[in-house]
Order: structure tokens, then sequence, then C-alpha cells
């Protein structure tokens, strides 16, 4: 399937963004992706409320091969190939299918956390810069005068003994 068969596909349906994906095309509305064209077929997101529809038309979910064993995706199936010939029904399912990838997008959405509350002694950030500052003049100089204090027990006294 190409690009333009599928924009034409989904004319009646109304824009649809393609974007290359696979060994084939995700296709989303309004930002939401709830289809993809690869080279097995056209597949529609389903869920618990579209699923028995594609049951009925005896569609199954999308699978692909690994290497070691069939990996089944259940929350895409194979559009009915009749589709293919009814723009209108085809419309019909494809607001389904994305009615199905909104719902799985806000079941995946993190619940906010309550914002920690704020201190009520607001701190202000140029006097927590100065008293660090002071901080460090402070160390600073109790280093220089334990340095030179060392140095001076290391000098030989000048009586000449």
């Amino acid at each position: 399937m190409d690009r333009e068969f599928l924009t034409d596909l989904f004319a009646d349906f109304g824009p649809v963004t393609l974007r290359r994906m696979f060994s084939g095309y995700g296709i989303s509305a309004d930002g939401t992706n709830f289809a993809l064209a690869l080279r097995a077929g056209l597949y529609f997101r389903a869920d618990e409320e579209t699923i028995p529809q594609f049951e009925a038309e005896g569609c199954g979910p999308f699978q692909y091969q690994t290497r070691a064993k069939t990996v089944t995706v259940n929350s895409y199936w194979q559009l009915p190939a009749r589709l293919f010939d009814d723009a209108e029904e085809l419309a019909v399912w494809a607001r389904l299918a994305l009615g199905a990838a909104q719902r799985a997008a806000l079941r995946k959405r993190p619940r906010k956390r309550p914002a920690a509350p704020k201190s009520k002694t607001p701190v202000k950030k140029a006097a927590a810069k100065k008293a660090a500052g002071k901080k460090t003049a402070v160390k600073k100089a109790a280093a220089t005068s334990a340095k030179k204090k060392r140095v001076e027990r290391k000098r030989p006294s000048s009586s000449g003994r």
C-alpha cells in the first residue's frame, strides 16, 4: 500500500497523517495513531469495545514471527477486506479505531502527583547566595591561617644553635 492509496482510502474519514513505520505506515489523526498499514494488510486499533466487531467479520489480531515464536498484538486487528470497497463504512470503522486509541492513551497517561506544599517563609535567593559566599570566605581564611602556622613550625629558629 502506498501513500496515495492510503490517502484516498481515508478520504471519507478525514485528514490523516502517514508516517513510515516498520514495513509500511503508521496512520494517525489528531496526533493519535489508530491504524497500521503493513505488507500483511491494514490493521485498526481495537479494544474490548471493538474487538467483537472484528471477530464477527472473521478477522484476527496482528501477528508477526520472530526467530523463536509468533507474537500476537491484540491491540491491532486486521481490517475486513470488504471495507476496501466501501469508503463510508471504512470511515465508521476508522472512527471506532480512533476512539479505541484515545481510550488507550487515557489509560496510559501517568497520574499527576499532588504538588509539594510551599513553605510559608520564602527564602530569598540573593540572601542565600550571600550567606554561602560568607561561609566560603570563612573557610578560605581558616585554611590560609592553618597553612601559615604549618609553615612557621617547619622554619628553623633564628637563634643560631
